[in-house]
């Protein structure tokens, strides 16, 4: 008689992921990395819904029966009770709280305007909804932005002792993705090029590959961390941590601490 081969399951099968502003870019690639590790994921877009369609219908194409994996929700993350609702749709379509949370949503003025020439209600702005750090992040508010992002997270980990959930994020270097080549001149994209050992811009795959894994019970280990993604010369590459938003994040956080910090196993942050 033939014994049956066991099916593994996948790493995070059946574990509800929320990704922000995952329409599109980065935080589009880890949304569907994550799908293919077995997560079930609710697709965040501030505005353009066709996209975040387009990105959970190719979730759910790839399902082997009729069951959706992935749904569309609209919500503007700088907004407490819209981040809430995230949380509330995720439970009430999955049936399940919050296993993984990864902040992607960005703002980024393609004129990169100085601090002193940036309002004081876009610098608002950009501190409520940037969660995905960028190495070369040294434009004004933006960079301000993402520093904040860092010293939230080693806080964030200490806080959250006790509670399972680990807080680390993921800094990118630059990545192909609309938002960098917005404002960006030839000469700019090409100094990028060629500050890369391995002579080419970042894809959104190889962010996406090590937010997955942070994701998973292998680096259960690991927390209060920032990790470096970038392939160039004089910066130490490193792999991924997660979870990210700023300013906003703080009021995400404390959602989490009350509402939900007995579910949540993972957060990441690429900022």
């Amino acid at each position: 008689m033939t014994t049956p081969t066991p099916t593994l399951s996948l790493p995070l099968q059946d574990r509800v992921a929320i990704v922000t502003g995952s329409s599109r870019g980065i935080g589009k690639a880890i949304a569907i990395h994550l799908a293919s590790l077995g997560a079930k994921l609710v697709i965040n877009y501030t505005s353009n819904k066709e996209q975040a369609d387009l990105v959970a219908n190719d979730i759910n194409s790839s399902c082997a029966d009729s069951t959706p994996r992935a749904i569309v929700a609209q919500a503007n993350v700088s907004d407490p009770a819209q981040v809430k609702f995230l949380f509330d749709e995720a439970e009430r379509v999955f049936g399940s709280q919050l296993h993984v949370l990864v902040t992607c949503a960005g703002v980024l003025d393609p004129k990169y305007p100085s601090i002193s020439n940036t309002s004081l209600e876009d610098f608002d702005h950009i501190f409520r909804v940037i969660e995905t750090r960028s190495v070369k992040a040294w434009v004004g508010a933006y960079a301000a932005s993402k520093a904040a992002v860092e010293t939230m997270i080693r806080i964030l980990a200490k806080e959250l002792k006790g509670t399972g959930i680990t807080a680390n994020c993921v800094a990118p270097g630059p990545i192909a993705t609309e938002m960098y080549f917005a404002g960006k001149t030839e000469e700019q994209i090409k100094k990028n090029i060629e500050e890369s050992p391995l002579g080419r811009l970042g894809e959104t795959k190889d962010i996406a590959e090590v937010v997955g894994f942070m994701a998973t019970d292998a680096s259960e280990w690991i927390n209060g961390q920032r990790y470096i993604l970038m392939s160039q010369r004089g910066n130490k590459t490193s792999k991924a941590r997660r979870w990210g938003q700023n300013h906003n994040a703080i009021k995400l956080i404390g959602k989490i601490k009350s509402d939900y910090s007995h579910d949540i196993a993972f957060m990441i942050i690429t900022y």
